[in-house]
């Protein structure tokens, strides 16, 4: 009897969502006070913390094809071929989450710059542990095309839920007040938050695991991996190579601006409590379209509805540059526009991920998913490089002092100009590459889809002819 594999349940959408949930609610911690929790409480130098983004770079590009390969070679057992990482890895990469955020009582800033070294490439390890494998879950989920536009969405939304408790909840207990009234990050509070997340994680995470089913029977046979073909397919995919690209400019962009705006709103508009607001104005777009999405998308398509999106974003970013404000509240809607047109991007993302990959198999004749998602998963990790060095180096071009509670008014002023103009410049970019440069409309996604299914057949067809009798 052949095996379905199509019909995914609520269960396993869920399931799929929570998977990102339980990584993003560290990487929304990361974006948002990661850099302020270095800088202002352990005092190290925006230098010393640009030049560590550029060392976890380096170290990711070491690791993620490695982990890539592993989860590809790793055969399917009981529990699915991808789904264990998530019941394996959880705990520890929770117990490196906490970590992460512990300040050790005594130490001087280039001790804790060694510190953050040695926590920081073993969570970034374990993260890249966890990520490969739900990258590429959709595609032994279900072969059907609008199952996994789906799944996109779910995931979207659940790492966008990962993400919201760390922007929203925490700057509302974070923070304590000197007696001038100068309010700062308390490293105890962070401590005690993101230890709560870390459980949270953990149950979130096993809850993935039992949530979802893997559909999609491995190959008829064993297949080799050759890693360095598998690259050379890669460089003739040009609809994953344009994802590459958008990808990093993406999450670039969006992990930039959690962290500067939350040096805007501490330095320019001294309210560090409201940069909560901020993260609801940016996501409620998504929240709010999140349930017309998937009747857009057979109408407009998946590359339509996010290059006009990502024009939208560099023309709200624009205008929050050019039009100056000195009203925290008119910044927000400034930052509402952006995110609504990020949101076609942000949900279909992983569905247009998925196309690529089964352009990559027809091309290749083979299915990698692991080794393909560790190399987008790469670009990926350039992005939060960019948006961690970035800021941090440009944090320190325009003279900020991580000695100083309060920032003096033309560094202030200079936050705002870079919290608008390189969202605006990696928006415009993104606008490109989707719609010049990324080949795949409806179409053509329905072309490859069913070519697959031919090469599938034949291949199953030759594997049972091949078999001893």
């Amino acid at each position: 009897m052949e095996q379905k594999t199509t019909g995914i349940t609520l269960k396993d959408k869920i399931g799929y969502a929570l998977g990102d949930m339980g990584g993003t609610l560290f990487l929304g911690m990361i974006g948002s006070f990661l850099q302020v929790f270095y800088s202002n409480v352990l005092n190290i130098s925006m230098n010393r913390i640009a030049t560590l983004r550029l060392v976890l770079s380096i170290w990711d590009g070491i690791n993620d094809p490695i982990l890539g390969t592993v989860a590809d070679r790793r055969p399917a057992g009981k529990h699915g071929k991808f789904r264990p990482y998530m019941r394996n890895f959880s705990i520890p990469f929770a117990i490196m989450g906490i970590l992460m955020f512990t300040r050790i009582p005594g130490l001087n800033p280039t001790q804790y710059l060694i510190y953050a070294y040695i926590i920081h490439i073993i969570y970034e390890g374990l993260y890249t542990v966890l990520n490969i494998p739900l990258g590429s879950l959709a595609s032994v989920m279900t072969t059907d095309g609008h199952e996994r536009s789906v799944l996109s969405t779910f995931r979207s939304v659940g790492s966008g839920l990962g993400g919201l408790p760390a922007a929203i909840i925490l700057p509302l207990f974070v923070y304590s007040a000197t007696a001038d009234g100068i309010e700062y990050l308390d490293a105890q509070k962070l401590f005690v938050s993101v230890s709560i997340f870390a459980v949270a994680s953990i149950i979130i995470h096993q809850m993935a695991f039992h949530m979802i089913t893997e559909r999609v029977p491995p190959p008829p046979k064993e297949e080799t991996h050759n890693f360095i073909y598998t690259i050379r397919v890669l460089l003739k995919n040009r609809p994953f190579l344009a994802l590459c690209g958008c990808s990093m400019l993406l999450i670039g962009a969006n992990l930039y601006t959690q962290t500067v705006y939350n040096y805007l709103y501490i330095d320019y508009f001294r309210e560090p409590r409201l940069y909560s607001l901020v993260t609801i104005a940016t996501h409620l777009p998504t929240v709010l379209l999140v349930p017309f999405i998937h009747k857009l998308v057979p109408r407009f398509g998946k590359k339509r509805l996010c290059a006009w999106g990502l024009l939208l974003s560099t023309a709200a970013n624009t205008l929050a540059l050019l039009l100056r404000t000195a009203n925290p509240f008119v910044f927000m809607v400034y930052c509402m526009f952006s995110g609504l047109g990020g949101t076609f991007l942000n949900v279909q993302l992983w569905a247009l991920l998925t196309d690529a990959l089964d352009k990559q198999e027809l091309l290749s004749g083979k299915r990698e998913e692991g080794t393909c998602y560790s190399m987008f998963f790469f670009t990926r990790k350039l992005g939060h490089t960019a948006a961690g060095a970035g800021s941090a180096f440009l944090l320190g071009r325009i003279g900020f002092d991580e000695n100083l509670l309060v920032q003096a008014p033309a560094v202030s002023q200079r936050i705002y100009t870079t919290a608008t103009l390189v969202p605006a410049l990696a928006f415009f970019l993104n606008f490109v590459i989707m719609a010049f440069i990324y080949p795949l409309g409806k179409k053509d996604e329905e072309k490859i889809r069913e070519d697959l299914k031919l090469q599938r057949a034949a291949q199953e067809a030759l594997a049972h002819t091949e078999a001893p009798v």
